[in-house]
């Protein structure tokens, strides 16, 4: 019987541990095997402003994630949902400072639509794929025909027990979920009912939560039981991955900032509305993000968005490629926390560099990922133990002389001499083509062309020693004659022998 294992282990926040990723479909023998499907819900942007370069991280690791399920399970068989909160006090702020002569409603519409334009196109050039769902929470606060919106499940916890009605506002009672903060590991012995509480306060319980609040004339409403109003930020979500995967789902991700309130709160409200065990199976957490060693922040001028990283020179003086900044984020393993500095772009830079070059000179494309590194990625994810490997493919039979005997650190890998003692002509092409196919699997596309004649090469070559003699007036005419042909190059250095290097790619 397929049980849905397919040598997937993940980590869940929730038990703190490894564990061996089967689906909840496969689980269900009611579930025809064409209908089975694994379903992934990961927080999305809160679009008031540009995307930051923390905010990237979870959309680069669940894009590998959901690359991944698919590669496992096939395309069809995998629904990722990640969401657009449209409707917060941040956007309210903005669209009143950015078209204070618009109605309410439409400068919120400008402000959201303007930046989640810009969201789109900014994780597109990272290299991330879009989910298959993308709901709005604007399209799920009230009034849905199917009744699965923000006020009915409000109203389904109120009649439950869970939530009470206080001060203009609608409010989960912690207390009501005995294992409430499993998730963050939080106790609630001290916020018993009536303890530790302030005598002017309208919670019955310090922890206790926003549902719904009131909204003034210049804020965002809609009509409900309880008073024209507005979400509270938690309850969007357990009614959007509810509404689109169910009350019970196979993995739910974030940033490692939402284990607490925000995740342990959609559980409260998710499970207690539903009456379930769960809300999801796994629960996945990206580590921090920080800028040349610093807290990301405004005030200490590190601050720094996707949008500028790909488009203005604010960030080491120049411009980043998306294909640079998706594998200087896959470097470090998703769980642990990255410090985003120039250096470390450089250095992924660098790395591409060489790729894109033995690529060109091999000849090489895509054709099937190596199974060790499946193996590796596999492993939660284990991108930088992955990357080992295609280091190794794209060295695979380039390092060893005939006579020579084989690294025993590469023999795993199979580079160096081939079985017959002589190095095998064609072992660096299949080598770097299936280098190619490990990386397009994660998303990154080396865009490699070596469709280029003998003369063009010959006069690349020439310009690098044009450069290396610090001809440089000539060197950039060269440049410039190539790409009115359609042939762009970059110039880079071996991360290996720092030799100057240049790469090209023939523009279609």
């Amino acid at each position: 019987m397929d049980d849905g294992f397919r040598g997937l282990t993940l980590w869940n926040t929730m038990t703190r541990r490894k564990e061996e990723f089967r689906p909840l479909a496969w689980q269900d023998s009611g579930i025809a095997e064409a209908d089975r499907r694994v379903r992934l819900y990961v927080c999305g942007p809160t679009v008031y402003d540009f995307a930051h370069i923390g905010n990237a991280r979870p959309v680069i690791v669940f894009d590998v994630l959901f690359r991944l399920l698919r590669h496992l399970y096939g395309d069809e068989a995998v629904t990722y949902v990640r969401n657009i909160t449209d409707v917060d006090d941040k956007i309210n702020a903005r669209a009143a400072r950015d078209y204070p002569d618009l109605p309410l409603n439409a400068a919120i519409a400008a402000v959201t639509a303007k930046t989640a334009e810009q969201f789109h196109e900014d994780v597109a050039a990272l290299g991330c794929l879009p989910p298959t769902v993308e709901p709005r929470a604007t399209d799920y606060v009230a009034g849905r025909a199917d009744g699965q919106d923000m006020v009915a499940m409000i109203a389904t916890l109120i009649e439950k027990g869970h939530a009470y009605q206080a001060g203009g506002e609608v409010l989960f009672d912690v207390t009501s979920m005995p294992d409430y903060g499993r998730l963050s590991n939080r106790k609630l012995d001290e916020q018993r009912a009536g303890a530790r509480v302030a005598v002017d306060s309208h919670k019955r319980n310090p922890g206790d939560f926003v549902l719904w609040k009131l909204s003034a004339e210049n804020e965002p409403g809609w009509d409900s039981p309880w008073g024209r109003g507005r979400p509270g930020w938690h309850i969007e979500c357990s009614v959007m991955s509810g509404a689109l995967l169910g009350e019970e789902f196979d993995i739910h991700g974030g940033g490692l900032d939402l284990i607490f309130p925000h995740h342990e709160n959609e559980i409260a409200q998710s499970r207690c509305a539903h009456g379930t065990d769960t809300m999801a199976q796994i629960w996945m957490h990206n580590g921090y993000l920080q800028v040349e060693g610093r807290k990301m922040s405004k005030s200490d001028g590190n601050f720094v968005t996707i949008h500028d990283l790909l488009h203005t020179e604010n960030f080491g003086g120049r411009k980043w490629p998306g294909e640079v900044l998706r594998l200087a984020m896959l470097m470090t393993h998703y769980r642990e926390p990255i410090d985003f500095s120039v250096k470390r772009l450089e250095e992924a830079e660098a790395i591409l560099t060489r790729w894109r070059r033995i690529a060109a000179e091999e000849g090489a494309a895509a054709t099937a990922a190596d199974p060790a590194f499946m193996r590796v990625l596999a492993d939660d994810l284990d991108f930088g133990g992955a990357l080992q490997v295609v280091h190794a493919l794209f060295n695979q039979g380039r390092w060893a002389e005939p006579g020579a005997t084989t690294d025993a650190s590469a023999g795993s890998f199979g580079f160096g001499q081939d079985s017959s003692g002589l190095v095998a002509d064609d072992q660096r092409q299949v080598g770097a083509s299936a280098a190619l196919a490990c990386l397009a699997l994660v998303g990154i596309d080396l865009v490699v062309s070596n469709a280029v004649s003998d003369d063009v090469r010959a006069i690349i070559d020439k310009r690098l020693e044009l450069l290396r003699a610090k001809n440089f007036a000539a060197a950039d005419r060269i440049r410039d004659d190539l790409l009115g042909q359609g042939i762009q190059l970059k110039d880079g250095k071996d991360p290996e022998t720092g030799e100057r290097i240049t790469t090209w790619e023939v523009k279609r």
